[in-house]
């Protein structure tokens, strides 16, 4: 028994003989579903519910899931939802993942809480005959295409229209949300859209700062669950906001007291400042100086 884990320890830090350190570590790299699949976790595990489930929205996008990380997605999209007491997506999470595996159970060591809801749903699911079940012979529904146009770049404090085109041919949307961060970090902010067929919705001017506001558009059926979307949690789309313009800032020095803004350029076109023709002498002596700031705003 101790031979047996010192090989193990042994192999574990490449220290067998004739076996290369690289062979041993070489291990694949996490695809993008996994990174997102194991943030969304550390995320629940972090009581970081709405940023869990933003994060698992993304991740259920994928095209490229396979039916366990299907699985895995709704199961914790279903824990998050139940914790958070929203019922009905919740019941949608587990219906999407009893479709993938219908005799699917919990595991005993889950909360009765948890364990209890997806008994129910189960029980109900069943009963109506099993809506949904994924079978090999039964084809995709058709995908859902959002597309929209915002500019590259906006003015601070300024408000934005987001404007969204919904191609449904199957006609599963039931609504769209908006998601939108000032910056690129922290928790996006959920907003409506309004519409059907063309969707709008509204950034706030308190939004739009510089340097930058990060945004995405998800699609979901009736039951709330994503079926399309235009950027994710992970990969935002962005906008850039550039810092106000300072103005610019005209030192000028004139005998006397401080003047306005147009006695002091008329007095600058008539001591000769706008005139490089000019050959006239500055009158000798006379009097102190006080210096005039003229600021030219945005």
């Amino acid at each position: 028994m101790q031979r047996k884990l010192l090989l193990t320890v042994a192999l574990g830090l490449g220290l067998v003989a004739g076996v290369p350190s690289s062979v041993v570590y070489a291990q694949p790299a996490p695809s993008s579903e996994n990174k997102l699949l194991l943030r969304g976790q550390s995320l629940f595990d972090d009581q970081q519910y709405e940023e869990s489930i933003q994060t698992l929205s993304a991740a259920l996008l994928r095209p490229s899931n396979t039916k366990e990380q299907k699985i895995a997605i709704y199961r914790l999209l279903a824990l998050n939802y139940i914790t958070i007491n929203r019922k009905e997506e919740a019941e949608s999470a587990v219906r999407g993942l009893l479709a993938l595996e219908p005799e699917y159970a919990l595991p005993a060591k889950e909360s009765p809480r948890f364990r209890n809801f997806f008994a129910e749903v189960q029980k109900k699911w069943e009963a109506e005959g099993r809506p949904g079940l994924v079978t090999v012979d039964k084809p995709p529904p058709p995908a859902v295409v959002l597309r929209h146009s915002v500019p590259s770049e906006a003015k601070h404090d300024q408000s934005i229209e987001v404007r969204a085109r919904i191609e449904d041919p199957g006609k599963r949307v039931a609504s769209v949300k908006l998601f939108v961060r000032a910056g690129s970090k922290g928790k996006f902010e959920e907003r409506p859209m309004s519409g059907t067929g063309l969707v709008s919705a509204t950034i706030p001017g308190t939004l739009v700062k510089p340097p930058l506001l990060e945004y995405y558009l998800e699609a979901f059926d009736e039951g709330g669950l994503p079926v399309a979307t235009r950027g994710d949690a992970e990969d935002p789309l962005r906008i850039v906001v550039p810092e106000p313009s300072k103005g610019w800032v005209l030192p000028v020095a004139i005998g006397g007291g401080v003047l306005g803004a147009a006695a002091i350029v008329g007095i600058l076109a008539l001591a000769g400042v706008f005139k490089s023709s000019s050959s006239t002498p500055p009158p000798p002596g006379g009097g102190g100086r006080s210096t005039v700031t003229i600021i030219v705003g945005e």
